[in-house]
């Protein structure tokens, strides 16, 4: 990718904004659709393929210059979209794959992995990025971008990121006959140290959630 199209604002922030929203709104629906829970036998692989191509968008903000907001405060947009429904539709959805652990900041040593879900990841950054579609639809381009970039570095592009990590490594699993460690049942407001996580863990032969996930194991 060049120069030209990383920071293609430059030239034309109406295209550039246009591919963005884009991806963004096409994320948040195929999400949504996946959440319906219509086929469950896709909704695995189809959520690591939305959340792939989302990741496009963020690194092409997240590569460009800082995006500077026209106003100096916010505009008031109301209420918040609620997406308790979604994240409670994807964890029955995910149900027993729900849960994984994580390592919040990879730079800083010794930091012990947390408890995280899949469910809770995709309704936060749909809860991110329908903050900023707001600003869009509403014709403040530019503040959409500042927004979208800023939570890019703040919450959504290491959400989404390990909820890719997350999906990518069941897929391997499955995949590659290999067994997975079994998380669910873990609670994710408790301060879990890698001892307490490894002790919880049980063990869960891949065929087991191959089926139901629409995961296929090798011949």
């Amino acid at each position: 990718m060049s120069d030209a199209t990383l920071h293609a604002i430059a030239q034309n922030p109406d295209d550039f904004a246009v591919q963005i929203s884009d991806q963004i709104e096409s994320f948040i629906v195929s999400v949504r659709e996946v959440a319906k829970g219509d086929e469950p036998d896709s909704a695995v692989p189809f959520l690591l393929l939305e959340v792939s191509q989302l990741l496009l968008a963020g690194g092409r903000l997240g590569a460009h210059e800082d995006i500077v907001p026209e106003e100096r405060y916010e505009p008031d947009l109301g209420p918040e979209q609620d997406v308790d429904d979604l994240r409670e539709r994807l964890a029955v959805l995910l149900d027993p794959v729900d849960v994984y652990s994580e390592v919040f900041d990879p730079y800083e040593p010794r930091k012990a992995p947390v408890a995280h879900r899949i469910s809770d990841d995709f309704a936060d950054v749909v809860a991110d990025l329908s903050h900023g579609l707001a600003h869009y639809r509403a014709g403040r381009t530019v503040e959409a971008l500042w927004w979208w970039q800023f939570s890019y570095f703040s919450n959504w592009g290491s959400t989404a990121s390990a909820a890719l990590r997350a999906l990518q490594s069941l897929v391997a699993h499955v995949r590659l006959n290999q067994p997975l460690e079994d998380l669910d049942g873990l609670d994710t407001d408790e301060d879990l140290t890698e001892a307490a996580l490894e002790e919880e863990a049980g063990k869960v032969m891949a065929e087991e959630i191959a089926g139901p996930l629409g995961l296929r194991t090798v011949k």
